[in-house]
């Protein structure tokens, strides 16, 4: 979209459509940050709990969509052992552990990808790193962003 600079009393400057600033949240009196790329809405102070879970449970499912489970176990059973060796363990770890162990696919998937307490809080501490391209986490972080 382009915008045109015209003349506001004794200054220059640009009316932004209500729809844009509605669509970064924003009111009169807010600033907005202006840069090299244009002009865009301040930074956020980051994601919100629930944002950030959503965040997380999508890279569960895309590790989901391009994994076996017995994949997905392996990995988990890999970091867990890495980790407890290096005397970094996570209070979830050990349910994480005990899930991992289990030939329950359906456990497994809802701890992963469920949306109750518990799955929200495993989420927090997730072991099964290292099974998709850094690229395609990458991308999934942009596009939580925003």
């Amino acid at each position: 979209m382009k915008i045109r600079v015209r003349r506001i009393g004794n200054s220059l400057g640009v009316l932004i459509p209500k729809a844009t600033l509605d669509s970064w949240g924003i009111t009169e009196g807010d600033a907005l940050e202006l840069g090299a790329q244009g002009i865009r809405p301040p930074a956020r102070g980051g994601l919100s709990h629930q944002a950030l879970d959503e965040l997380r449970r999508s890279i569960a499912l895309a590790v989901v969509r391009r994994h076996t489970a017995r994949e997905i176990r392996a990995q988990i059973l890999a970091n867990l052992h890495r980790w407890k060796e290096r005397d970094v363990w996570g209070r979830a770890y050990e349910e994480w552990q005990d899930i991992a162990s289990a030939s329950d696919d359906g456990r497994l998937f809802a701890a992963m990808l469920g949306r109750d307490e518990d799955a929200v809080r495993l989420r927090q501490s997730a072991p099964f790193v290292g099974l998709l391209p850094k690229e395609e986490v990458r991308r999934l972080n942009e596009e939580a962003a925003g």
